[in-house]
């Protein structure tokens, strides 16, 4: 493995990976860069209060009543004013899409259960419940398998 860190203060910051593989090192990798880039969290808005929500504890972003609504680790709501597709650009590869509407943090994610219609719902650690669409589940298991 090789490293290489070249200092120029007149051109823009980038990191570039050159792996054979994704693995836990990657992973640490791409978390250090979002916390010292200065995206490493969103503002969130619940009634009078104003909170930054930092990505590690966010459980999913979800749309309720045609509003972007992140929830936090404690399963508290907190509005966001960013769409659901702007927000998967900045977000981490750990957030997954489980559905049409929904991004899931997939390190907070208990457990897949099967539904009696046939379908699969993530339960989050903070006890949220939202269904995985058949599409974003054939992906999911791709995803575990190849682990």
């Amino acid at each position: 493995m090789k490293y290489k860190l070249m200092i120029d203060k007149d051109a823009e910051e980038e990191i570039i990976a050159i792996v054979h593989a994704p693995s836990s090192l990657t992973q640490e990798i791409e978390n250090l860069v979002y916390s010292f880039s200065g995206t490493d969290s969103i503002m969130g808005y619940r009634d009078d209060e104003m909170r930054k929500l930092t990505f590690g504890e966010i459980e999913c972003i979800t749309i309720l009543n045609r509003k972007v609504i992140a929830i936090d680790t404690k399963g508290n709501h907190y509005a966001l004013k960013d769409r659901l597709r702007d927000l998967e650009d900045i977000l981490p590869s750990y957030f997954i899409r489980i559905n049409k509407s929904t991004l899931a943090n997939e390190h907070r994610i208990l457990r897949f259960d099967a539904v009696f219609s046939g379908g699969v719902d993530a339960v989050f650690q903070c006890g949220y419940k939202e269904y995985v669409s058949r599409r974003c589940f054939v992906e999911i298991r791709r995803r575990y398998e190849g682990i």
